[in-house]
């Protein structure tokens, strides 16, 4: 009887707590694309950086799901990218909000460092990364 066959440990991002992860991206890739999309589509000239940003943390949000999702190298890369991605804009964002709000008459999903949404786009990287570094595939 021939043995089953396993997945390599790094294309694992989607089972246990990766499962919950990866549907929590699921839901602000819907949420923040679905609010983007309401924006731009209904009033855009009120506030274009904002909306602007809000699409672009949708596509960052449906990267980290797709790259969760499909594991892998491939997976780990895309992953690995988005989330750097999403933890560099939700702390620049969020300082700019703050600094300069002015700039920004309307919240974006990263507004505040995530405020409108419990602070969860602020956390939502750094346990992606911790949870795509715990998957690296072992060294030879």
């Amino acid at each position: 009887m021939a043995e089953p066959k396993t997945r390599p440990r790094d294309a694992a991002l989607n089972t246990g707590l990766g499962r919950v992860l990866l549907l929590v991206y699921g839901i602000f890739a819907l949420s923040a694309s679905a609010r983007a999309l309401v924006q731009i589509t209904t009033h855009f000239a009120e506030a274009p950086l904002a909306y602007l940003l809000s699409a672009l943390a949708g596509l960052v949000y449906i990267a980290a799901t797709v790259g969760l999702a499909v594991g892998g190298p491939r997976g780990r890369a895309i992953a690995l990218t988005s989330c750097s991605i999403e933890l560099l804009g939700v702390l620049v964002v969020g300082t700019l909000t703050i600094v300069d709000a002015v700039a920004f008459p309307d919240a974006t999903v990263w507004s505040r460092f995530g405020q409108g949404y419990g602070y969860v786009p602020l956390i939502l990287p750094f346990i992606g990364l911790w949870w795509v570094y715990r998957h690296r595939p072992p060294r030879p």
